[in-house]
């Protein structure tokens, strides 16, 4: 049987690897998939590809493309899920902003530098025509770390997957002003180059084995129980978020690359663009 490592965030989009994994159907390919959760997000898995930490990253689009450009030795193999990632944009429950505009020029707290939390900061900060070079940061690793950050003072406020949050809005402990989709698809499933030269059959069969997984997931018997159990959310919440949510089983596009790119060059983000080739290979 050959070991593969797979890392994610320990949210609600990576049950259905879950459930493969319980299920034994990695197994019954021959495959150990041996998964690992990582609150720490995209930054960190960042780095775990570079050092061979782990094999596969189902991480955020914009995250692994802007590491792939800056030298990071993987490629994306396919979309994971297809549908926006909704940012909700958080306060302390007694912060004195009110407002969106309230929060220019305001210290941002996010997971890691090169973090989805980080770039997702710009990305508002531009749709709001705020100077992104007066972007302040406050490093707290995990949900958390953000929220010992702005109920301290030390960060003013946090952007992450609204859902996730939303237990942290209802007991009072964060406020939610507004909301910030990604302007592309969200998450991608990237593998090490390395992994990708010697095992091409075997990441063809892991997808196979999740893909199949993805179509089906939302039909499974009381999956937003499931859900709203294992994440602690309410099932109303859960199933607001499964109409939203829509899983790939697709390729990353040129031209939604192409869009991330642009947008990241746009921001400063990277000083560069790379080629299709460079960033996505379909196995």
């Amino acid at each position: 049987m050959k070991t593969i490592k797979i890392v994610g965030v320990p949210e609600h989009f990576n049950l259905p690897w879950q459930l493969a994994i319980e299920n034994g159907e990695f197994e019954k390919e021959n495959i150990d998939l041996q998964w690992s959760n990582i609150p720490e997000g995209t930054g960190k898995m960042c780095t775990m590809l570079r050092t061979a930490e782990t094999d596969i990253a189902v991480i955020l689009t914009e995250g692994i493309v802007k590491d792939i450009i800056a030298g990071n030795d993987s490629k994306i193999v396919q979309l994971y899920v297809e549908s926006p990632l909704i940012w909700g944009i958080h306060v302390s429950v007694d912060s004195r902003y009110n407002t969106i505009e309230d929060l220019e020029n305001k210290k941002i707290a996010i997971s890691r530098l090169g973090s989805g939390s980080q770039l997702m900061a710009y990305v508002n900060a531009d749709n709001q025509g705020w100077q992104t070079d007066n972007l302040k940061f406050e490093i707290v690793n995990t949900l958390d770390g953000a929220v010992q950050a702005l109920t301290s003072g030390t960060a003013d406020y946090f952007m992450w997957e609204r859902f996730m949050t939303k237990p942290l809005v209802d007991n009072g402990t964060f406020r939610k002003i507004a909301d910030c989709p990604t302007p592309w698809p969200c998450f991608v499933i990237a593998v090490r180059n390395e992994i990708l030269d010697n095992e091409p059959e075997m990441i063809a069969t892991i997808l196979k084995v999740i893909n199949r997984q993805t179509i089906d997931f939302k039909n499974i018997v009381n999956i937003d129980q499931t859900l709203a159990l294992k994440f602690n959310q309410k099932t109303k919440d859960i199933q607001e978020w499964l109409e939203l949510t829509n899983w790939s089983q697709n390729q990353l596009s040129e031209i939604v690359l192409n869009k991330v790119q642009n947008q990241l060059l746009e921001l400063k983000i990277i000083d560069k663009k790379g080629t299709f080739e460079d960033i996505v290979k379909t196995v």
